[in-house]
């Protein structure tokens, strides 16, 4: 059934990118703050995308002023346009994206994307198994 195929596809980057979203709350912006004395913006997080034509590129600059963080709104979006025949890209356009998920300057990783991407198999399960009982199937 097609409509279901559909709806677990949906469903599960849905999911997959609220759960990357969380994780970057939760290991960045709730961790006490950092040594260095860096201010949290939002940016990182507000500069979460998704794009059906390529990879998000770290290509923007912070600007230094509180951001919006509510990132995850417009990727819903994009993923309910998404016919999910193609490649779905998640990532962020923050430069400095890289150094908080790996570490830099001897400041401790925090690779949100990692954790909630190796949870995708457990999502697409889960979601899997509301889409069969809503579809009856």
């Amino acid at each position: 059934m097609p409509e279901a195929i559909d709806a677990v596809l949906k469903n599960s980057a849905q999911r997959l990118a609220k759960e990357i979203d969380a994780e970057l709350d939760r290991q960045v912006y709730q961790a006490p703050p950092s040594p260095s004395g860096y201010k949290r913006t939002g940016f990182l997080r507000a500069s979460f995308v998704a794009s059906t034509s390529a990879m998000p590129q770290l290509i923007r600059d912070n600007p230094g002023a509180e951001i919006n963080a509510d990132a995850v709104g417009p990727i819903v979006l994009v993923i309910n346009g998404w016919d999910g025949g193609g490649t779905l890209y998640l990532g962020y356009t923050a430069k400095y994206g890289a150094y908080v998920h790996f570490g830099a300057g001897g400041a401790a990783p925090r690779p949100w994307v990692t954790l909630a991407a190796q949870r995708w198999p457990q999502i697409v399960r889960e979601e899997a198994a509301k889409v069969k009982q809503r579809f009856g199937l």
